[in-house]
């Protein structure tokens, strides 16, 4: 099997993505588990792609109990150099309205329940982390966005919630005092784990809602996003079929060497156990 360099994870509605050609299907074995779905790898626009729909098809994996580790194992092992995160989120500012996409550059963190490191054990790394998005995908993706026809907003804060539930209208006003852009449940632990997998990482936030703190918009609910997400579901595949073409091959941001510096552990201290688990991500600087 050839290598594939882009992998799509799949948000609320994008279970899949048709006239994949030349498609096969993997079920990848992780040290951290089983991923959320098999990948499904396909040519889409001549490139090839490695699709993952990160709550699994049918959607039966809650944001809490994503296997977000597996899944970025799995599409390391694949090859896959950049992802293209698709994830729905609510609007925290008025001119950022439903429908419209964000590609934020910044991250909240308000998780509190889920594995953010592939480290541990015996294994210390420190990865820089003050860009939690790719700028140069971030810039591509912003790009096709245009092309394609989207209203789309470039940076923002993406404020990352635990869920399942969504906001208290106290929470969402006290958000909205911090300035951040959108808020959703997936992009955490998924930034952070892409990073230490010095994989390119980047999110087409699809705006679904005003979540709760506009009073003039009906409440918050299940039907609401779902109803507006499937609409910007068909606008997310427009977009990757402008952004795959104009990929270039080789990347110039500072992912591909995140763990250049960021191993701190000696290397004579390191267990075992952890240079074979590990191998995939750490191997080119043992």
């Amino acid at each position: 099997m050839s290598k594939v360099k882009i992998g799509v994870l799949g948000g609320t509605g994008l279970y899949e993505i048709e006239g994949l050609a030349d498609i096969e299907e993997v079920r990848a074995h992780t040290p951290f588990g089983e991923p959320s779905e098999a990948v499904t790898i396909g040519t889409l626009e001549g490139v090839r792609v490695a699709f993952l729909p990160r709550h699994g098809k049918g959607h039966r994996i809650m944001p809490t109990e994503l296997p977000v580790r597996a899944n970025i194992y799995a599409l390391k092992s694949l090859g896959v150099e950049r992802i293209i995160s698709v994830s729905a989120c609510g609007s925290m500012k008025e001119e950022i309205a439903p429908l419209d996409i964000v590609i934020p550059d910044q991250l909240f963190d308000r998780t509190r329940a889920r594995p953010s490191t592939f480290f541990g054990d015996g294994l210390v790394a420190h990865i820089a982390f003050h860009e939690p998005f790719c700028p140069e995908l971030s810039s591509l993706l912003y790009e096709a966005a245009k092309e394609a026809g989207a209203r789309v907003h470039k940076g923002g804060t993406y404020l990352c919630i635990e869920g399942p539930q969504f906001s208290t209208k106290g929470e969402s006003r006290i958000y909205r005092q911090w300035g951040v852009a959108v808020i959703g449940m997936t992009a955490i632990p998924e930034a952070k784990l892409a990073r230490e997998a010095e994989i390119c990482y980047a999110t087409l936030a699809m705006v679904a809602d005003y979540d709760v703190w506009h009073e003039t918009e009906e409440p918050v609910t299940v039907e609401m996003v779902v109803r507006n997400l499937l609409q910007n579901v068909a606008m997310a595949k427009r977009v990757l079929r402008a952004l795959l073409p104009k990929t270039p091959a080789q990347r110039g941001c500072l992912c591909a060497t995140a763990l250049k510096d960021a191993i701190i552990t000696q290397r004579e201290c390191i267990p075992l156990v952890m240079r074979e688990k590990l191998a995939l991500l750490v191997g080119k600087y043992m």
